[in-house]
């Protein structure tokens, strides 16, 4: 994640229909802008700012769905949502088993601190979506996480 420094979060925040409850503890990893097919499909924009986690600093109460797909890198991606509300919770990928990623949004009204150091998959990147330029950018996925 470059010299940025990594935030220390304690955060709980629940999904639209308050169905699923997650709470995140402990220090960031990473913090981007994903501008694969799949992020803007999913959030409906031209990008999804993630929160990359460490899994063992998540907590979720309540009952998720799970959507998985294979991802450009050969890895397995895992999409957890509220099976109510489709509200996206986390992420997992079969790349980084440890970590986990996190919609930033999720936390909607406490992410002040969320500050992205880079934009993946700029190839895909609409340029209707205006993203700050000082952004380094990579055409695809970074191989290192």
């Amino acid at each position: 994640m470059s010299s940025q420094r990594r935030p220390n979060i304690d955060l709980t925040t629940t999904c639209d229909c308050r169905a699923v409850r997650l709470a995140a503890k402990g220090e960031v990893v990473s913090m981007f802008l994903c501008s694969c097919r799949n992020c803007q499909c999913v959030t409906g924009t031209g990008h999804l700012s993630v929160v990359l986690f460490p899994l063992d600093g998540v907590r979720v109460e309540g009952t998720t769905k799970t959507h998985d797909r294979p991802a450009e890198s050969g890895a397995l991606f895992t999409r957890h949502f509220c099976p109510d509300c489709g509200t996206t919770l986390y992420a997992r990928t079969s790349r980084a088993p440890t970590l986990c990623l996190l919609p930033a949004g999720l936390f909607a009204g406490q992410n002040d601190w969320f500050k992205p150091g880079q934009l993946l998959f700029a190839r895909s990147h609409p340029a209707w979506d205006l993203v700050a330029d000082h952004l380094p950018r990579h055409q695809t996925y970074r191989q290192e996480l």
